[in-house]
C-alpha cells in the first residue's frame, strides 16, 4: 500500500515498539482492580460511551481499550496471552509502524461504530479485527478450542467473519454501519485482497462444476 509507505517514512520515527506488551498489562492491571469493585465503576469510566465523550470525557477515546474481556480468573490469563501472542505476531510481520496504524484505524472504527449506534463501546470489536488479521496471515495455526479441540484459526476467522455478515443483514442500518465500521481496519488492509480471495474461490468452484458437466456431457 503506497500511501502506507509514504506515511512509515514520514512518521515511522514515531511508533510505538511492543505496543501489545503495554495494552495487555493495562488490560491486565485493570482486571485486578475490578476485582475489588463489586459496583461496575471503573468500567463505566473506562468505556467508549459517546454522550458523555461529548460532555468532555476525551479519555474515553483511549480507555476503552484496557478494558479485559469478561472472564474468569483462571482465564483471563490464556485471553490476554492469546492477544499479546497476536498483536506481537503481527507487528513482527508488519514493522511496529505499521502494526500501530492498523491498532489506530481500529480505534477510530471503533469510535465511528459507538456514536452511530448510540451506546459504550469496549475492545471487542477491535479485538476481533486484530484476530481477523492473524487469520488471514496465519490460517494454518492451531490452537486447543476450550483447552483440548485442536482447530485452525481461519476457521474461527470465516465464524467471525459470520457473525459480522449476520449483524449486517439483520440489524437496523445504525447496526449495519457500525458492524462494518468496528472492522474498517482490516477492510483497509485487506479488503482488495480478501474480494479477489472469495473471486477466485467461486471461479473454481464454477470451473470445477463445469469441468463436471462436461464429462457427464460426454457419456
Amino acid at each position: 500500500m503506497k500511501w502506507l509507505d509514504k506515511l512509515e517514512r514520514k512518521f515511522g520515527r514515531y511508533a510505538i515498539k511492543n505496543l501489545m506488551m503495554y495494552i495487555i498489562a493495562l488490560n491486565m492491571a485493570v482486571y485486578l482492580i475490578m476485582l475489588t469493585d463489586r459496583t461496575g465503576w471503573v468500567i463505566r469510566k473506562l468505556m467508549l460511551i459517546p454522550s458523555l465523550l461529548l460532555k468532555g470525557e476525551i479519555w474515553r477515546l483511549f480507555t476503552y481499550i484496557f478494558i479485559p474481556p469478561e472472564s474468569s480468573m483462571i482465564f483471563i490469563f490464556f485471553v490476554l496471552y492469546f492477544y499479546y501472542l497476536i498483536g506481537t505476531s503481527l507487528e513482527q510481520q508488519w514493522g511496529s509502524f505499521r502494526f500501530n496504524v492498523y491498532y489506530l484505524i481500529g480505534m477510530l472504527g471503533t469510535t465511528i461504530a459507538a456514536f452511530i449506534s448510540g451506546t459504550g463501546a469496549t475492545g471487542v470489536y477491535l479485538n476481533l479485527s486484530l484476530f481477523l488479521a492473524f487469520a488471514y496471515m496465519y490460517p494454518n495455526y492451531e490452537i486447543l478450542l476450550f483447552f483440548f479441540v485442536p482447530i485452525k484459526v481461519k476457521y474461527l476467522g470465516w465464524l467471525n467473519i459470520a457473525f459480522i455478515a449476520y449483524a449486517v443483514l439483520t440489524e437496523p442500518l445504525p447496526g449495519k454501519v457500525a458492524a462494518v465500521a468496528s472492522i474498517i481496519n482490516f477492510i483497509v488492509f485487506f479488503g482488495r485482497d480478501f474480494i479477489n480471495f472469495i473471486k477466485t474461490k467461486i471461479q473454481v468452484h464454477r470451473n470445477r462444476k463445469k469441468f463436471f458437466r462436461d464429462i457427464r456431457g460426454r457419456r
